[in-house]
C-alpha cells in the first residue's frame, strides 16, 4: 500500500477550516465581551458616557470614565441611586472638583 495517496489530518482543508471557524468565533466572543462596558449619559453636560469593564463602581472609589467627544477622565463615586430603571450615579470630577450626575443603563 502506497502512503503518498494518504493526506494528514493536519492538511485536510475540511478540518482547518472548522478550526478557523472555531477560533474566530472564540475570538469574537471574547473580544465583544471584553469591550463592553456600562453605558450612560451625563446629565448636566449633556454628553453620552461609558464606564469600561475593570472599573469598581462602588462609593469612594475612582473610576475612569470615557466622555464622548471629550476623551478619558478620572471620577470619584459619591452616591449611587438605583431608581428603578436606571442607576444615577453622582461622581465628582477629579480634575475640576466639578459634581455631576450621570444616568446609566440599569443592566
Amino acid at each position: 500500500m502506497s502512503l503518498s495517496h494518504v493526506t494528514p489530518a493536519f492538511l485536510n482543508l475540511g478540518v482547518v477550516m472548522n478550526v478557523v471557524r472555531v477560533l474566530a468565533s472564540l475570538a469574537l466572543c471574547v473580544s465583544s465581551s471584553v469591550a463592553m462596558g456600562w453605558d450612560g449619559y451625563d446629565l448636566e453636560t449633556g454628553t453620552f458616557v461609558e464606564i469600561e469593564r475593570g472599573n469598581l463602581v462602588r462609593e469612594g472609589r475612582e473610576i475612569e470614565v470615557h466622555e464622548y467627544g471629550e476623551g478619558y477622565k478620572q471620577f470619584q463615586v459619591e452616591a449611587i441611586n438605583d431608581t428603578g430603571s436606571s442607576v444615577e450615579l453622582e461622581v465628582m470630577d477629579l480634575e475640576t472638583g466639578e459634581l455631576r450626575t450621570f444616568e446609566m443603563d440599569q443592566d
